[in-house]
């Protein structure tokens, strides 16, 4: 009776610390890498292990089907799952290409679905076309030292870049390494073989696993929509059809706010990426409040005015790939011609839609509805131009703030002036100095040449 009692008391034990051990040593958190690597895939990864650590999990997996992308992006995923706090797997199904074979030796466990590939990691442009050796040699270097910190060969590693690099077992001299699943296993690259996600789970004797998936919000869905070339691109009409219509029609509000929203649309993503930096928007504001003295301050176009579109459009590219301040060596190749020419396209498309529907759009009646629409009518004492009066030192005063330019009133008449000294409050005395090309520039009367009164009192 005693042993019986005992024995039950031993399995009972034995079937606690098992369960526990069950429930405390078998949390898979799993996330997906289906899109090229760039800045979304890295935001997405990270914030997937960043959940996975707080749930506590023992093996962080990803899905991975990519052919690559960026080499920046991929070395940020890369570090985090060097030096990642619980066991790393990568699930390979399909393709592991480039920056993904990268990913890939990262991990401490990399299995490949049936028919999968890995492989042929050398850097190359948007058309597909190698890239010239410092790149290559970068990328060799960073497959060796990945392999080499997970126990992998770092030359069959190096092979995946470098076509010189002789494996006479796997690939042809010339040739670059790439693996199918069941090769990769014979090279003890990959773990096995799998037709499904449990068979992954029984070759790591995970019993009963319990399986957590990253589940993508609203929010990263928005983000990973803003970031695509072509709502950037149209992002840019709106802040340069805003800004536009801001400097034609001033005081409007509407054109600005849209500007504005694009602009914040367009840099807010990018800078959550870690694309954007603080001097790039800099320089795109630096950009616009040139452009703005060009149209109210400065006459004419110069310097300026070519600065400031010479900024907006480096402030934007730059912003759309990586770099460090204006090294471009981390970003993907051929991407910063890209990001100049969608920003380029954007503006000339804007343009040509201003001039054929510019003037359409400020008369439509759902855009009067929108703004500041007064008419300032002759008969109100308002005028568009100077008359062919001689009004040189015709004293009047400042009807609106002149900053520099603004309204005046001279004999009863409203005027557009521009003041000399570049600020004149409303209601202050003045007197006009200047008439040129339909233009009156006026100062302060408390600034007048004690000559120009003894002139006139002649």
């Amino acid at each position: 009776m005693l042993y019986k009692f005992t024995k039950s008391i031993l399995l009972l034990l034995f079937f606690v610390v098992a369960g526990v051990a069950v429930v405390n040593g078998q949390h898979v958190y799993k996330t997906e890498l289906k899109e090229d690597v760039g800045a979304n895939s890295w935001r997405i990864i990270k914030k997937s292990y960043d959940q996975a650590i707080k749930e506590q999990a023992d093996y962080f997996l990803v899905e991975m089907n990519t052919f690559g992308g960026a080499v920046n992006f991929a070395d940020s995923i890369r570090s985090l799952l060097l030096n990642a706090e619980m066991k790393t797997v990568v699930y390979v199904n399909n393709n592991a290409a480039s920056a993904g074979t990268l990913i890939a030796l990262a991990s401490d466990y990399i299995f490949m679905h049936s028919g999968a590939s890995l492989g042929a990691a050398s850097v190359v442009n948007q058309q597909g076309e190698i890239m010239p050796e410092k790149y290559q040699s970068y990328m060799r270097g960073l497959m060796r030292a990945t392999a080499e910190a997970k126990g992998r060969d770092p030359k069959m590693a190096e092979a995946f870049v470098d076509p010189s690099i002789a494996l006479p077992a796997w690939k042809e001299d010339g040739k670059i390494l790439t693996f199918t699943a069941s090769e990769a296993v014979k090279a003890n690259l990959a773990k096995a073989e799998v037709k499904q996600m449990e068979e992954i789970y029984a070759s790591l004797d995970i019993a009963a696993p319990k399986v957590q998936n990253y589940e993508r919000t609203w929010v990263d869905s928005i983000i990973g929509l803003l970031v695509n070339p072509l709502v950037s691109g149209l992002l840019i009409m709106g802040i340069i059809g805003g800004i536009y219509f801001e400097l034609q029609t001033p005081g409007i509000g509407f054109a600005l706010g849209v500007a504005l929203v694009a602009a914040t649309l367009f840099f807010a993503p990018l800078y959550l990426q870690g694309l954007a930096d603080h001097w790039e928007i800099a320089l795109f504001v630096l950009g616009v409040i040139l452009l703005a003295l060009e149209v109210f301050v400065i006459p004419g176009f110069g310097i300026a005015g070519v600065l400031g579109i010479i900024f907006v459009l480096c402030g934007l590219a730059f912003s759309m790939l990586a770099n460090d301040y204006f090294d471009f060596k981390v970003s993907q190749p051929g991407l910063l011609m890209n990001s100049f020419l969608i920003v380029i396209g954007a503006m000339v498309l804007s343009i040509i839609l201003m001039v054929i529907f510019g003037k359409n759009i400020l008369n439509t009646s759902a855009f009067k509805r929108l703004v500041l629409a007064d008419e300032q009518r002759a008969d109100s004492g308002y005028t568009s131009s100077v008359p062919k009066v001689n009004l040189l030192n015709k004293e009047g005063i400042a009807r609106t703030v002149l900053r520099p330019s603004g309204k005046i009133e001279v004999d009863g008449v409203w005027y557009d002036a521009v003041a000399l000294d570049g600020f004149i409050d409303a209601g202050e005395n003045i007197y006009v100095e200047k008439h040129e090309n339909y233009n009156l520039f006026v100062r302060k009367l408390s600034d007048r040449p004690a000559a120009a009164e003894v002139s006139k009192e002649a």
